[in-house]
């Protein structure tokens, strides 16, 4: 694509993107190994289920108490920084004899490290690309981490079963090293912010004063509510193959069907000028929630798939609220803005995928996806209304233009 190869022909850009591609794999790896080796160890679906759990729960904690660290220090320290942190802790979970909840912390402390990582990772394109190009580079890196869940689950389930859950984590180690000697070697180096006080206590200064703008706040609630609706088919996929009388493989295809969306919406607004893709925000808004309201009428799995593919193209609307964002804080900010950001993100897609399987307990599967389509419709619409209306108040259709 155009677009993506303007991003990439800038210095350093392609260390940066392609350790982001080799890490996504190693965290998914890491996952899939984890989850079948507790398996294997203690034979409970629930303590290999808690991987997920400790996957999704660190981002809120990491994310609240360290996210100054992406502001205090240069991010090509960080960045690096925590691959090898990381490679440490894959590392440790080869000790033999380790117990399941060592394991598990392990997992948890990996899990606090990744949203310092992708605060200062963001925060370095913010430095590196011309604003312009900042919402594509950004677009690149989501539609990289959609692909490498569509083929790291795959290809983790395959490794393992090829050589076996310990030598998969061997193979996590190395890619985590990897990534830190692509990001060490191949990146520019940009400044470091400034260090005020205590990490921590900067760190919850930093977020009370990123919500404490209205629009921003919004803004940044609106990147994290709409695919808290949009993913949570996600959770239920299984219940609703049931539901349909469909072998509960084919939930799958439920699952491939947003990721693909998700990279093809990325692909090809990404190619699209900056004023379009302000305009398109909140038609992409609605293609996010509207297809989850199709599933009251029990969809096939192939249509359920394609409703769920244009609900993932609808994720896109990213590429016009990211400048937005930018231009809303200061750059000492960013760092711990965008580790707020992801972090957020990931907390609430946990939370939402939860609760959508305890409410699918209670309500049919498919009832429970379509009041969420419905829900996620009307309050992705209200927020956007506030985020995107400008100053002086016009209509949301004149703030677009």
């Amino acid at each position: 694509m155009r677009s993506y190869g303007a991003v990439l022909s800038l210095p350093g850009m392609r260390a940066v993107f392609a350790a982001h591609a080799v890490s996504m794999l190693g965290t998914i790896g890491a996952e899939v190994a984890l989850s079948i080796l507790i398996f294997e160890r203690t034979g409970s679906p629930l303590l290999s289920a808690l991987v997920l759990v400790c996957s999704f729960l660190p981002y809120a904690i990491g994310g609240t108490l360290f996210s100054s660290f992406a502001d205090r220090f240069p991010a090509r320290r960080v960045l690096v920084t925590c691959n090898l942190l990381s490679a440490t802790g894959v590392a440790a979970m080869l000790v033999p004899g380790m117990p399941v909840a060592g394991l598990l912390g392990l997992l948890l402390c990996i899990g606090m490290i990744a949203p310092i990582f992708a605060g200062a990772r963001a925060a370095s394109l913010a430095y590196l690309l011309p604003a312009e190009l900042f919402p594509v580079g950004r677009s690149l890196l989501r539609a990289i981490g959609q692909t490498a869940v569509l083929t790291g689950f795959a290809a983790g389930g395959i490794a393992v079963a090829a050589i076996g859950a310990k030598s998969l984590l061997v193979v996590e180690v190395v890619t985590f090293l990897l990534s830190a000697v692509l990001i060490g070697t191949g990146t520019p180096r940009t400044p470091a912010g400034e260090r005020t006080g205590n990490a921590v206590r900067d760190s919850w200064t930093g977020i009370k004063y990123l919500f404490a703008d209205r629009r921003l706040r919004n803004l940044i609630l609106l990147t994290w509510v709409a695919p808290a609706f949009s993913s949570l088919p996600d959770g239920l996929a299984v219940a609703y193959t049931a539901q349909v009388g469909t072998a509960a493989a084919a939930a799958g295809a439920m699952f491939t069907g947003y990721a693909v969306g998700g990279v093809l919406g990325e692909l090809v607004v990404a190619r699209f000028t900056p004023s379009v893709r302000r305009r398109l925000v909140v038609p992409f808004l609605i293609a996010s929630q509207l297809p989850a309201i199709a599933f009251l009428a029990e969809p096939p799995i192939p249509v359920a798939a394609c409703l769920l593919a244009v609900s993932g193209a609808g994720y896109a609307f990213n590429q016009g609220i990211d400048p937005l964002i930018l231009e809303a804080v200061e750059p000492s900010r960013r760092g711990r803005l965008f580790t707020v950001q992801s972090s957020g993100l990931m907390a609430i897609q946990g939370v939402s995928i939860a609760l959508g399987g305890v409410v699918g307990s209670f309500i049919a599967p498919n009832l429970t996806i379509a009041a969420a389509g419905v829900l996620g419709t009307i309050t992705t619409l209200l927020i956007a209304r506030r985020a995107l209306a400008t100053e002086t108040r016009q209509p949301l259709t004149e703030a677009l233009r």
